[in-house]
Parts: structure tokens; sequence; C-alpha cells
């Protein structure tokens, strides 16, 4: 398979937040194997039929705790991976799910359109394995292709929505929760994947990898329509709001897997790699079921974590300030947008409502709190450095990450000194720490990275914190870390940069895993020597 080393996307117009910031402070065949269960209900992930998740509950091993010693024993394969050469026309064969995210034992619908007479589905859970990164737990029949292009777009909000008959309902039984892909092989030899999270149905005691899949949505391109451009490729024909009812279509990653292999993969496979403590959670979780993230101990953001509705953020800040849990984001521009979720046909959930203009938003004059303008902006501003600890800067940079509290723990053994750079690991987005009146304390700055963006100078800054819980909360302020955890990136920055990352978030998601950090690293204030004078915005000097 060929993988890019990054998304080299177009995103929203590249541009300095600082000025701006200031202002805005003021089934058709149903399987019946031993993994298939009954037709789901409708919805998206965790609003599972209760009974499903008593089942699940009951089977005792795979529904809460993960066995990452025994997962790591199962057989490893690579038969995951697609090759593009393979992926054919985008109506070749592509699909999607009626749940994103189910809890094991939970069954769900695959929508396929093929223009093949037929083709099998492969699902395949992604850990370490050996090194293999991938582990197959159940196999289709030949099934027979039918070729689905029944879709509605809504003249207002742009919205695409498919109209297809489910080509399959496939149980999960047996299934241990973490994040899956259903490889789609059609008749014709066409490739493609989906992507699907099997939730844990507990976290206690547990490191939580958290899927973005709301970010993924937000730049899938299916139908013509993502959250920053048309059909003309404008950024005033966007969509104002996308749904999960189509397949994934990414400029980047045509082969169907929303975000998994940029911003998910690296991660998955290091956690479980090390023998981590894992749970598996989407953020739909975060909105729907917050009891799930009872006793967890840390709560791991992927690389690119950025659209988040109110109860979303209430739960990531009521597991830091209520529970101690521990919360590190491994990329940069985490909690940027706000959105609210909605209905389509197919359930609750399953639609994602981000107009990034309060002044368009429908319910600007009757509940201006829930408008979905960035969370910095007017007109109730609440900016994500709250949670993260850092503040989105600017893209694209692509820049030395300069090390400059080398006595820190997270550091501890990574040899390095104050100064050290590394090339190239600073990119394509990063945050700063900036002293607003939003900023956690006590905060410590771990890096001071200078470069220009956009033809301005700024620094790229990680950051720790602790609050009065006992939680720590780590920003890695790059989007380069995470996939600096894997194989990924390597056109940007060498061995020597992904030694430092490795041994770093070893060390941060070790002390995570035992409990409240703050109680064994509290933060020491150090932002004075990040030359920010108090009050003066975003420090861009």
């Amino acid at each position: 398979m060929t993988r890019r080393s990054e998304r080299a996307r177009s995103r929203r117009p590249a541009r300095l937040l600082a000025t701006t910031l200031v202002a805005a402070l003021t089934a058709v065949l149903t399987l019946s194997t031993a993994s298939c269960g009954g037709s789901p209900g409708p919805g998206t992930g965790s609003g599972a039929d209760p009974a499903q998740q008593a089942s699940a509950r009951a089977q005792g091993g795979s529904a809460g705790a993960i066995d990452v010693a025994a997962e790591n024993a199962k057989p490893g394969t690579r038969a995951w991976a697609v090759d593009d050469s393979r992926l054919g026309a985008q109506d070749a064969i592509e699909g999607y799910t009626d749940h994103a995210s189910v809890a094991p034992g939970q069954s769900f619908r695959l929508y396929v359109s093929t223009t093949a007479p037929s083709f099998t589905v492969a699902a395949y859970r992604i850990g370490y394995y050996g090194g293999a990164d991938g582990h197959l737990v159940w196999q289709s029949p030949q099934t027979p292709g039918v070729h689905q292009t029944a879709q509605s777009i809504d003249a207002t909000t742009h919205t695409v929505e498919c109209d297809w008959q489910p080509s399959l309902t496939v149980g999960t039984s047996g299934w241990v929760p973490g994040e899956y892909l259903l490889r789609l092989d059609s008749s014709a030899g066409d490739e493609r994947l989906v992507p699907l999270i099997v939730h844990s149905t507990s976290t206690a005691g547990r490191v939580v990898i958290l899927a973005g899949t709301t970010t993924w949505q937000a730049y899938n391109t299916w139908g013509g329509y993502s959250l920053y451009r048309g059909p003309d490729g404008a950024y005033a024909t966007r969509a104002r709001a996308v749904s999960f009812d189509r397949p994934y279509l990414d400029p980047d990653e045509p082969s169907g897997d929303g975000l998994f292999f940029p911003f998910d993969q690296a991660l998955v496979s290091f956690a479980e790699q090390h023998g981590l403590p894992v749970a598996y959670e989407s953020d739909l979780e975060l909105e729907t079921s917050p009891q799930l993230f009872q006793g967890a101990r840390a709560i791991v953001s992927d690389g690119h974590d950025e659209y988040y509705s109110q109860t979303m953020r209430d739960t990531l800040q009521n597991a830091r300030d209520r529970q101690g849990t521990n919360l590190a984001f491994l990329g940069a521009n985490a909690i940027f947008r706000h959105i609210r979720w909605g209905s389509t046909q197919l359930g609750a959930d399953r639609l994602v409502i981000c107009y990034k203009d309060a002044t368009e938003d429908p319910l600007a004059a009757s509940d201006p709190t829930q408008t979905t303008q960035d969370w910095r902006y007017a007109p109730d501003p609440r900016p994500e450095n709250a949670l993260t600890g850092s503040l989105y800067q600017c893209n694209p940079v692509d820049a030395p990450y300069v090390v400059y509290d080398p006595d820190n723990w997270i550091f501890a053994g990574t040899g390095v000194t104050q100064g050290t750079s590394f090339p190239g690991l600073v990119g394509p987005e990063y945050d700063r720490v900036v002293d607003i009146g939003t900023t956690p304390h006590p905060i410590e700055v771990l890096s001071h990275s200078p470069l220009t963006c956009q033809g301005t100078g700024s620094y790229q800054e990680s950051s720790y914190y602790t609050v009065a819980s006992g939680a720590g909360v780590f920003d890695a302020a790059t989007m380069r870390w995470e996939c600096a955890l894997g194989s990924q990136c390597s056109a940007h920055f060498g061995q020597g940069a992904r030694d430092f990352v490795r041994r770093a978030t070893l060390t941060l998601l070790t002390a995570f895993a035992a409990g409240p950090a703050g109680r064994a690293h509290p933060a020491v204030d150090n932002t004075a020597a990040d030359y920010v004078p108090l009050g003066e915005g975003l420090g861009i000097d």
C-alpha cells in the first residue's frame, strides 16, 4: 500500500488568527455466520440497543477490558492495506455504515455500491500484532454487487446524504474493542476501506484512545461538499452540515479510511505495542455516553481532533476536574470548531452542523451559546486553551521542533538539552501557549520553536499543566507528533525525531495510566521564560 507521509490538503484559507482573536474575546442480505447478529436500531454509536449492550457486558472479556498481550499474540496480517493502484474509479466500490461506532456484540448495516457483479468484505482490527498492525476477525461470503447512486443534496446547507439499500448486516459478537477497517474487494479487482469503531463499554482504569470522527467527516468531500468547500472548490459554497450517510472521500486519503491513517493508526499501534491498558471510544461517545468515561485514567486525543460540541467539551472537562482524568492532545488545532449534532434518515447523531459563522447560524437569535462559529469567537467566546492549554495559531508550516525545558519529566531519557532541535517535526499546523484569561495555571512550556507562518514570525509550544483534581494535561502542539509514533512523515523528519517522540510519549502515557499525573508531577509556571507579556493577545513576537 502507498500511504502519504502527510496529507498535503488544501485546508481552510490559511491565515494567522492573532488580531481576530483579540477582537473575538471582547438488510438486503443478512449473514448467518457466528459473527453476525440482528438488524441494528437507528443512530450512530453508543445509542445501542440496551439489550445488546447488556449482552456485550455479559461476555465478560471483550466488552470492557482489552487483554493487549493476548491481542498481540494473535496472528497479524497486512492484508488490510489496500493498493492505491487498485482503487479504480470512485464508484468502482465504496461504502458506509449506519453506525460509526458500535458496542461489542452490536450489529451494524453496511451499505456498498459497486460497478462489479459481486464483492466481499473483510474486517480487520488495527493494533500492533507483531508489527503487522492488523488482525482478521471476520469475512463475508461473495455478495451480489449493486451500483447505487441515490442521494440528496440539501439546497440550504449543501448536506449530501445517500439513500442506498443496505448490502449486509454484520454482527460483532467476539470483536474486541478497537479501531477497525472493513476492506471491500470487488470481483473486478477494485479495493476500498470503510472505518468502524468498536467502542469499550467501560474505561475504568484505562487509557482511552479517542477517534476524532467529527473531524474525519468535516473534511469528507464525497458528493462534492465538505465543511471547507463546494464542488467549485470555493469556501463560500461549502456545506454547513455534513452527514455520516455517505462514504469517505478525502483528496489525500482516497482509500476511504476517513483520516484514520494520518491521525490515528500510529497511536493505536504504538499503544498496543507497549502494552498500555487501552480502551477505545469515538468522539461520538463524548456526546451520547459521557458515563462511559467514568474512571478513565486518561483520554488521548488523536492527531487532528478539531470539531467539538458543547457536550463533548463538557465531558472532557468533567473528566479532568471531577475525576482527575489526565488529557493528552497528540496533535494540534484541537477543539477549535464549535458544532452541534443532528439527525439523518438513519438516526440521531449522524449529522455534524457547523456554519463557521454565527451570523449564518439559525440559532443566532434564539440561542447564541450554541451557534457554530469557532469556539474563540463571539457571541460567546470560549477559547480552546481552557482545555488544551495552548491556542491554535496558523498553517501551513514546516519547522524544527526546539526543546525549551529539557528537565521536564516527560522528556526524561530522551537525552535532549535546551535548544535541541528536530527539523521538520513542527507542521503543518501548530499551537502556542498564550497568557490570556482562559490560560490554565500552573502551565509549563516544553518547546519554543521559532518559525514563520504566512510571513509572520511566531513560535510553536508544547505544554503541560495541572489542575486541582490532580489531572495533568499535555498538548503536543504539532500535528506531526502523532505520526512520528509510526513510520509516516518520513519526508519531513528523521529517526532522531521519531525516537524522541516515541520515548516522550511512552513516558507520558505510562504516567497517565497510573492515575492523576499532577500528584506526582505538578506543573510549575515557566511562561515568563516564553517572553509573552501578560495580556498581550497571542504573543506573536
